[in-house]
């Protein structure tokens, strides 16, 4: 799957030459013109990493980056024309993943998005995950009770995963939505939904399940 940039750049040439040398890349690209464009496509979730401009005609990309901390730990890179240290020291503190200061080169800024996606990657799963009688096989993406395979969507998947990979761990709606969903901007009634239906699957089988526990004010884990 082609990795998704959110290009969040107010200067058309430059964001167009940007673009066209992304895709040319492997990247898929959002292109935002600006502040409020660039937030709606972070809040649309399925953003790998932002490229982001500090100069926005309708506000700070300072701000917008500030406003992303407080709920995402989503990869940004701000891009700039301003070189003062000030700005790139500010940039760091509240976030940023990277910074550079144009002019620079297009191959560089691609070999530093894949340099910060690596970095932001979650620790590879494990090929099989056996909680009690659930087993879950990460390579082939299924996961059966005492040889029963559950039905699951592709979300009620990853979310089982990412509790059998800790059981007894408690996450918290916001870790399980910025972790399978790419944003915790939307709404906990998500994960909420997810796991009822999830409940109802594993309370479903024949053999007894791992069952999901709600730890009120913290969020869920899987019991064995």
């Amino acid at each position: 799957m082609r990795p998704h940039l959110a290009l969040i750049e107010d200067d058309p040439d430059f964001a167009l030459m940007c673009r066209s040398y992304l895709e040319r890349a492997g990247f898929t690209v959002t292109w935002a013109m600006d502040a409020r464009a660039g937030k709606a496509a972070l809040y649309e979730g399925g953003v790998d990493l932002a490229v982001l401009d500090l100069g926005l005609p309708d506000g700070s990309g300072l701000e917008l980056l500030r406003a992303l901390r407080s709920t995402s730990r989503l990869p940004v890179i701000v891009v700039t024309g301003r070189g003062a240290e000030a700005d790139r020291v500010a940039g760091l503190e509240i976030g940023a993943d990277d910074y550079l200061v144009k002019p620079f080169s297009q191959r560089e800024l691609v070999a530093r998005i894949h340099a910060v996606l690596r970095r932001s990657q979650p620790p590879e799963m494990p090929s099989v995950l056996q909680v009690g009688a659930l087993r879950i096989e990460s390579a082939a993406r299924r996961a059966s009770v005492d040889g029963v395979q559950l039905m699951l969507r592709p979300k009620e998947y990853a979310l089982l995963e990412m509790l059998a990979a800790a059981p007894g761990r408690v996450f918290s709606a916001e870790q399980l939505l910025e972790r399978i969903w790419g944003t915790s901007w939307q709404q906990a009634a998500t994960v909420v939904e997810h796991v009822y239906r999830l409940r109802g699957k594993l309370a479903g089988l024949p053999a007894p399940a791992p069952r999901i526990t709600t730890v009120r004010g913290y969020g869920y884990r899987l019991d064995p």
